[in-house]
C-alpha cells in the first residue's frame, strides 16, 4: 500500500511511504523538514514493522510544537493501518 500523508505543525509538508503485505515500511520520503533528521528516521525505519515504528515515534516533540516529523510519520502509519 502506498501512503501520502500531508503533515501539520512541522517543517516537512508531506510524507510518502509504502507498507508491504507483511506490514513493513519501505521508501519513506519526507518533503521538507530537517534533512539530517528526516533522512535518519527514514533509514532507521526502512524494512521495520510499521506498528513498532509508530509506537516508538509517537509523541516525539520538536521545539514545543506538540508534534514533529517523526510524530507525524507515526500518525501517518497509524492512519494507514487503521483504514
Amino acid at each position: 500500500m502506498h501512503v501520502s500523508y500531508p503533515t501539520a505543525g512541522t517543517c516537512s509538508k508531506n510524507i510518502e511511504f509504502d507498507i508491504d503485505a507483511e506490514g513493513r515500511l519501505h521508501n519513506i520520503r519526507f518533503a521538507g523538514g530537517c534533512p539530517g533528521n528526516t533522512t535518519g528516521v527514514s533509514r532507521l525505519a526502512e524494512g521495520a514493522d510499521a506498528r513498532t515504528v509508530a509506537c516508538m515515534l509517537r509523541g516525539t516533540d520538536c521545539r514545543g510544537r506538540g508534534t514533529s516529523c517523526p510524530d507525524q510519520l507515526a500518525m501517518a502509519i497509524e492512519q494507514a493501518l487503521d483504514a
